[in-house]
């Protein structure tokens, strides 16, 4: 095997490997914190949302109940009507009733679905501000290590050479 000469690495160099190592470490740790806190601001606003998915379910659900039910009753209602003119007069009733109950239950599911829009965006407008402030900021932490490490590396080097 060759002779391989025992060259000693200056302390200057190896601090300066150190420190960019332990910056570079500190850099990537705070990246990985700004993503794990975009990760559960995202979660929040699937978990928001499916809330509220699941509200405007059982708000549909129980207007699907309330429309049956009427539907029931008034078949029951007609069932016992004694003359034509009395189903007749029954069911424009009905016809009326139902008419208006629709529209009832179209705005306010309407403004719910709406509600729950806005705040699914306001949410995630929310969240996506909030991950690429942490974001930029650890960029920056990186960006501002990695300018320090080739100072000190420009001046490890002065130091060995001179």
């Amino acid at each position: 095997m060759a002779n391989i000469p025992n060259l000693e690495v200056p302390p200057q160099m190896r601090d300066l490997a150190e420190n960019s190592v332990t910056q570079a470490r500190t850099a990537f740790a705070s990246y990985m914190d700004s993503a794990k806190r975009n990760a559960e601001m995202m979660k929040g606003s699937a978990e928001q949302t499916g809330a509220n998915l699941q509200g405007l379910y059982t708000r549909a659900l129980a207007y699907a109940e309330e429309n049956v039910q009427a539907g029931f009753d008034h078949a029951q209602k007609l069932a016992r009507a004694g003359t034509m003119q009395e189903a007749i007069q029954l069911q424009m009733e009905f016809a009326r009733g139902q008419f208006a109950a629709m529209q009832t239950q179209a705005k306010e599911f309407g403004g719910m679905v709406q509600g729950a829009m806005k705040e699914g965006a306001e949410k995630a407008k929310t969240a996506m501000q909030e991950g690429a402030a942490h974001t930029h900021k650890a960029l920056e932490q990186g960006q501002d290590a990695a300018k320090q490490a080739t100072h000190e590396a420009g001046q490890a080097v002065d130091q060995a050479t001179h």
